[in-house]
């Protein structure tokens, strides 16, 4: 499990009152928001693990316990090891929940008249486009929709109206197998399963561990070679961002 997950849960556990004796509260001070910020972003990569109520008052305690200088009701050397194993067990179990109804999704959308490819990805052509396609290697512009199964948008360049170029090798692997397809001018369909994207742990908050990603692509431009120069997206959260974390 990754070492920036685990410091988030315990983050977030300094703002969360998960025990139903506790109250909610509203916060309305600009400092009290700051705070509540902090944990609610925190918080919203811990959905995954699927804590109870008990579990959410143990981990707020905890956190009181140490900002309060007391000494802990644990001993750390022999549940620290322990953390990242039930952290990895939950996350796994809930990934292949969501694995599943992805298969089920991409099974449907290949009865619909898609193509599924030796990896998994499955595709419609929307539009063919014109000349040669672009290489794994090469720099493409383009616009995007991406969506998880249930419609919900998580990404869109379209959206924000801008398009975007980044290389092909350094984006999730359904792009760099899916853009390959088409030519300049035309447009895709991908369906694309967790192993070919986000893969167990997915990108919280917006996107789930085992996530199967739904994205339509129109290709623009096409620039040879490996451009590393290039607006790759990284400061919009695009489908570039997922590259280090699709081939770990």
């Amino acid at each position: 499990m990754k070492k920036s997950l685990i410091v988030g849960v315990f983050a977030a556990a300094a703002l969360m009152t998960g025990c139903n004796k506790q109250k909610d509260i509203k916060v309305s001070s600009d400092q009290d928001k700051i705070f509540y910020s902090v944990g609610f972003m925190f918080g919203q990569r811990m959905k995954d693990l699927r804590l109870n109520d008990a579990e959410l008052a143990a981990m707020t305690q905890g956190l009181r316990d140490a900002a309060n200088g007391k000494e802990s009701q644990a001993d750390l050397q022999v549940f620290q090891p322990k953390i990242r194993e039930e952290f990895q067990k939950r996350i796994q179990s809930h990934s292949q929940t969501v694995k599943v109804e992805g298969e089920k999704f991409l099974a449907d959308f290949i009865k619909e008249g898609a193509t599924k490819t030796a990896s998994g990805l499955a595709y419609k052509i929307i539009k063919a486009g014109e000349g040669a396609k672009p290489k794994a290697t090469d720099t493409v512009k383009v616009h995007y929709h991406g969506t998880l199964i249930d419609g919900t948008v998580f990404d869109s360049s379209v959206d924000r109206g801008k398009e975007v170029s980044f290389p092909l090798n350094r984006v999730i692997k359904g792009w760099t197998e899916g853009l390959q397809l088409i030519g300049k001018g035309g447009k895709i369909k991908l369906v694309i399963p967790s192993a070919l994207a986000y893969g167990d742990h997915g990108a919280p908050p917006k996107i789930p561990g085992g996530a199967t990603l739904i994205f339509e692509v129109e290709l623009f431009e096409i620039q040879s070679g490996d451009a590393h120069s290039a607006d790759d997206g990284h400061n919009h959260g695009k489908p570039a961002k997922a590259a280090k974390k699709a081939k770990k």
